[in-house]
């Protein structure tokens, strides 16, 4: 799994946690600080944001 696709696994992980349980939960919370984690050490790695949240899969056009 490549670097983008594995924080994008973390981040939807965290998103959905959030939505089930909200801000208090312990799992939410523990989610969020991977899914953190995993962008920070994409981002460290020389990964850009443009490459953990593509705009042109959602029909949006870089400029």
């Amino acid at each position: 799994m490549s670097a983008a696709r594995g924080v994008r696994a973390a981040q939807h992980a965290a998103a959905r946690a959030l939505s089930r349980y909200g801000i208090g939960h312990p799992a939410a919370r523990a989610l969020l600080t991977v899914a953190a984690g995993a962008a920070a050490a994409a981002y460290a790695a020389g990964h850009h944001v443009r490459d953990i949240h593509p705009t042109e899969s959602r029909g949006h056009r870089r400029t």
